[in-house]
C-alpha cells in the first residue's frame, strides 16, 4: 500500500480520494487553501499544513485543482510541492490543464529528481464515485508503470498517451467531442420539441440507432429533466475550450465548432449559468431560441 499525497478534494478530487481509500492506501491532505474533508481523516487520512510537508511525507503526490494556475500555486509556492519532493517520488497532476505549461512544470519537477506524470480524467463526478474514469497519461514508462496501481483504483480505461504534456492533448480532444456531442443532442432535443414532437420520446427512439451515446442517454435525460446540478461545471468546460482553441491558434488551426460551442456555453454564462452543469447548454440555445423543451 502506497503513501499517497492528495490536493484536490472538490466534486472530483473528493471521491477519487475515497476510492484511493478503499483500496488501502494512506492519504495525506494539505490544508493551505481549505481544510481536509472531515469524512477523509482517519487511520488513512491525515491533514498536513502545506504542500511542502505533503510531498514530504508521500511516496506519490497527486493534484486535482480547476486550473492551470492553481496547479502552479500548488507546486510551485514557497511551501509546495517542489519543496519536499526528490528522487522515488512521482508529482501526478490530475487537473485538466494547458499540455504547454505541462510541459514546463514537468521539466521542473524532474530537475528535483522526481518523477512526473500528467493524468487528467474524464467520466465526470458519476465515474469519480464508480471509480469508472478514463485516465489519460502522459509520462515516462516507468513512472507509468509505478502510478498504475494508483489510477486503476480509481478508473478503468487507463491509457499512457505518450510524453509529457501528451495526456493533457488528449483531455483536450476529449472536451472537444464532448462539447460538439452535448451540442449535438441538444439542438436535436429543442428541435424537435419546437416541432411539436415529445424530446423524451424522440430520445427513446434514437437511443437504439446509430445516434445513440452515453451523452445522449445521461444528459438527454438531465436536459428533458431540467436537472442541472454539476457533475461537470459549464466554467469548467469553457476553460477547457479556451485551451483547445488557443492550442489551435498556436497551431494554425481552424476548430469552428469548437468555437461555436464555446459560444453557446458563454451564452449560459451571460444569462447566470456559469456553475450549471455543462449538460446546460440547451439553455443557452433554448434562449436564443425562445422556447423551452421543458415547457417552464
Amino acid at each position: 500500500m502506497a503513501k499517497i499525497g492528495f490536493i484536490g478534494t472538490g466534486i472530483m478530487g473528493k471521491p477519487m480520494a475515497q476510492n484511493l481509500q478503499n483500496a488501502g492506501h494512506t492519504l495525506f491532505f494539505s490544508e493551505h487553501f481549505d481544510k481536509a474533508p472531515a469524512d477523509l481523516l482517519g487511520d488513512n487520512g491525515i491533514a498536513l499544513a502545506n504542500p511542502r510537508e505533503v510531498a514530504q511525507e508521500a511516496e506519490f503526490i497527486i493534484v486535482m485543482v480547476p486550473d492551470t494556475p492553481q496547479v502552479e500555486d500548488v507546486l510551485f509556492r514557497a511551501d509546495g510541492v517542489a519543496e519536499g519532493v526528490g528522487a522515488g517520488k512521482v508529482v501526478i497532476d490530475m487537473s485538466s490543464i494547458s499540455p504547454t505549461a505541462t510541459k514546463t512544470f514537468a521539466e521542473k519537477i524532474k530537475a528535483t529528481g522526481a518523477a512526473y506524470l500528467d493524468a487528467p480524467v474524464s467520466g465526470g463526478e458519476v465515474g469519480a464515485k464508480a471509480a469508472t474514469l478514463s485516465i489519460m497519461v502522459g509520462g515516462c514508462p516507468n513512472a507509468f508503470e509505478r502510478a498504475l496501481p494508483l489510477f486503476q483504483a480509481m478508473g478503468k480505461n487507463i491509457t499512457r498517451v505518450g510524453g509529457n504534456g501528451d495526456g493533457q492533448t488528449a483531455k483536450v480532444a476529449n472536451q472537444i467531442i464532448v462539447a460538439l456531442n452535448i451540442q449535438a443532442v441538444a439542438e436535436a432535443l429543442l428541435f424537435a420539441a419546437k416541432n411539436g414532437a415529445d424530446p423524451a420520446k424522440v430520445r427513446e427512439a434514437l437511443m437504439g440507432g446509430f445516434a445513440g451515446s452515453k451523452i445522449l442517454e445521461v444528459h438527454g435525460e438531465r436536459m428533458i429533466k431540467g436537472t442541472f446540478d454539476p457533475g461537470f461545471r459549464i466554467s469548467l468546460h469553457q476553460k477547457d475550450l479556451n485551451l483547445a482553441l488557443a492550442g489551435a491558434k498556436e497551431l494554425s488551426l481552424n476548430l469552428p465548432n469548437t468555437a461555436n460551442a464555446q459560444q453557446v456555453f458563454s451564452t449560459c454564462a451571460a444569462i447566470g449559468g456559469s456553475n450549471w452543469d455543462h449538460s446546460a447548454l440547451i439553455k443557452g440555445l433554448e434562449h436564443m431560441a425562445n422556447f423551452n423543451i421543458r415547457g417552464e
